[in-house]
């Protein structure tokens, strides 16, 4: 332990005693000598974690911009992993974030340069962020395939395609390895919930396989998003029973940056999808076996009929522009066509019993078909049910899928989560409720916890200006000018939020050839090197729907923030449930979402005590009097 840790600590001495001492020193003495800019609130943090970390409980550490929350949780996180032993996680609150952490401008980098440490951190990311060698094989086989996808085959390692050993970690097939293919073309050849894994014969030479192995040894420190936290809570004993490892191993203490968007992350873990292809590709693959008539009558039976419960749901659909999920209106003929197929499954779980007395199929294969019919069972059972859920449908490009999303998070939260007894830590600069955290703690299921308030150290008013243009409601050439005005006045150095992925379309149609500078948009490459091109070319614009938070862009490189439109959650299942759940709905659903978010946005102007820039906020006429006056609250300037 002495060797690892940053600070001398014999074996009669206290850990938490010797680090207070050296969290002291650091940030009195070597931060300040190594140029840091030290704030009182940022002091005021680090003591306020000792007690969390010493007393093993949760904490919701509310410190607003700019008091370098983060440096603090890092220096906590990597101690007590290396006292304990175990790693520490981060959880970022989505994929997009992780990677800031690790960049070479980014506050890891930052400590190590300043501490002289090196401190072993490990990404771990969800399955989507990662290359399928079968969707590769089957789009390069296509004689008309594009360059950009060979370019992707010609980069893989020897061993993939020879089959011969690795000699050591060779990382290979994150979606960052490959920056120059826009989202669409990544999802061609990216993991998806169509791909059977367990079965797979490239499993072991896969990118995603080797990832895991290399992050489950990190020794300080995982980053993951919050959805990939969640999911491995949601699939550890599932995992168990089916031979294979967790998703993450077993942590000395887990940090939520951005906590407050956790319950959402901990909803969608709580999901059930059933996949018109995955049982048809699964029925499929049983009928290649040596199966009985009866078997193989009913399992054609099953295929057809899975096939108009899905017609059905596509009928029962209807569609919100903002959001890809579907609500469902459950007609009695969709309720007649589930039935059908669950019964039909039932039967086939039935028929697999005597099936497997018989040898014919595969032993392993035959477990996880078992597996899957019985979630399928289960999830047709919960959707035919008077369930006081949220259910959605899913289309994207003919891949039609069912999810159905229980509501009960925060009794699986302190069942799963937080009866571990290891210190959790929610940072973010939104997690009270007029200065309560009741709502956070009840929502989660966190019964003690400890908590603290810190403002942000920043003079708004001498280093920021907010504007709030009013458009009519029909005006969205208007709002596209006015933007555009504004980023020729900053001469680029701008970051404009979308709401909507059909506004950053339609603004990206607008401004071509209308800008001198780069500008940069969310989904034409990889996340992390549009955040990086826009970080280091001072003159250039980023345009996004996801980073509202996270986002960290200090000095002249971001001068100017234009909000495109006042960020309201979509009409989708989820929040349809939330708003039917509540007596008023627009302000204890929609408006807080949409102050919260607005909060988020704002954040990402001022970064240290040199920034200076402005807020453009632009308004709808429709926008009533009552939401202006609200958002005018919550700005941290008096608007120009």
């Amino acid at each position: 332990m002495q060797n690892r840790m940053p600070f001398a600590i014999s074996k009669t001495e206290s850990f938490y005693e010797k680090l207070s001492e050296w969290i002291g020193d650091v940030f009195y003495d070597i931060l300040p000598e190594a140029g840091f800019e030290i704030r009182d609130e940022q002091i005021f943090m680090a003591f306020q974690l000792e007690k969390a970390f010493k007393e093993k409980k949760v904490i919701f550490a509310e410190a607003g911009v700019g008091t370098g929350k983060t440096i603090v949780y890092l220096l906590y996180a990597l101690c007590y992993a290396r006292y304990r032993h175990q790693p520490a996680i981060i959880a970022c609150a989505d994929e997009t974030l992780i990677e800031q952490l690790v960049k070479k401008e980014g506050d890891i980098a930052k400590l190590e340069k300043a501490l002289g440490l090196t401190i072993d951190v490990r990404l771990a990311k969800s399955r989507e962020q990662y290359l399928c060698l079968n969707k590769l094989d089957r789009v390069i086989s296509n004689p008309n395939s594009e360059e950009d996808f060979h370019d992707v085959h010609d980069l893989l390692p020897d061993f993939v395609e020879s089959g011969s050993s690795m000699q050591k970690f060779a990382p290979y097939g994150d979606r960052k390895d490959y920056p120059e293919l826009t989202d669409d073309k990544w999802n061609q050849v990216a993991w998806d919930s169509l791909q059977d894994c367990f079965t797979c014969e490239k499993r072991h030479r896969c990118g995603q396989t080797l990832h895991r192995d290399h992050y489950r040894n990190s020794k300080d420190i995982i980053i993951c998003s919050h959805d990939f936290y969640m999911e491995h809570i949601w699939t550890k004993e599932s995992r168990k029973r089916e031979g294979q490892l967790p998703l993450l191993p077993e942590a000395s203490c887990v940090v939520f940056d951005e906590g407050h968007l956790l319950e959402y992350a901990s909803q969608k873990a709580l999901t059930y999808r059933f996949s018109e292809q995955i049982l048809e590709s699964l029925l499929t693959r049983l009928m290649a076996n040596d199966v009985r008539e009866k078997t193989l009558n009913i399992i054609e039976d099953a295929i057809y009929q899975n096939e108009q419960f899905f017609h059905a749901l596509s009928l029962a659909a209807e569609s919100d522009s903002i959001s890809d999920k579907k609500s469902i209106k459950k007609t009695e003929n969709l309720l007649k066509e589930g039935r059908k197929l669950h019964l039909l499954i039932n039967q086939l779980e039935e028929e697999l019993v005597f099936e497997s007395e018989m040898y014919v199929i595969n032993e392993y294969d035959l477990k996880v078909v078992e597996e899957y019919l019985e979630q399928i069972s289960y999830s047709l059972s919960l959707f035919l049910k008077d369930l006081k859920g949220i259910i959605w449908f899913e289309d994207h490009q003919g891949e039609r899928t069912l999810v159905i999303m229980p509501r009960m998070v925060e009794d699986i939260m302190k069942e799963e989560v937080f009866s571990q007894q290891i210190p959790f830590v929610f940072s973010s600069a939104t997690l009270s409720e007029n200065k309560s955290f009741d709502y956070m703690a009840s929502s989660l299921g966190v019964e003690n916890h400890l908590s603290f308030t810190v403002e942000s150290p920043f003079d708004y008013e001498e280093n920021m200006q907010i504007h709030t243009p009013v458009f009519g409601d029909d005006h969205l050439n208007g709002k596209m000018e006015y933007t555009l005005e504004k980023i020729k006045k900053s001469a680029g150095r701008a970051l404009v939020l979308f709401n909507t992925k059909e506004d950053l379309r339609l603004f990206k149609e607008f401004s071509k050839a209308k800008v001198k500078w780069p500008i940069y948009f969310e989904g034409e490459a990889e996340i992390s090197t549009l955040v990086s091109h826009f970080q280091n070319e001072e003159q250039s614009i980023l345009c996004s729907v996801n980073l509202w938070e996270g986002l960290d862009i200090p000095g002249r490189s971001l001068e100017n923030v234009i909000i495109f439109s006042l960020p309201y959650p979509p009409n989708d299942p989820v929040f349809t449930a939330k708003r039917e759940g509540a007596q008023d709905s627009f302000n204890e659903v929609d408006m807080p979402y949409m102050l919260l978010r607005l909060r988020q946005g704002i954040g990402r102007l001022i970064r240290t005590h040199e920034d200076k820039g402005e807020i453009h906020l632009l308004l709808n006429e429709s926008t009533s009097g009552k939401v202006t006056e609200k958002v005018l609250s919550i700005l941290p300037v008096t608007v120009k």
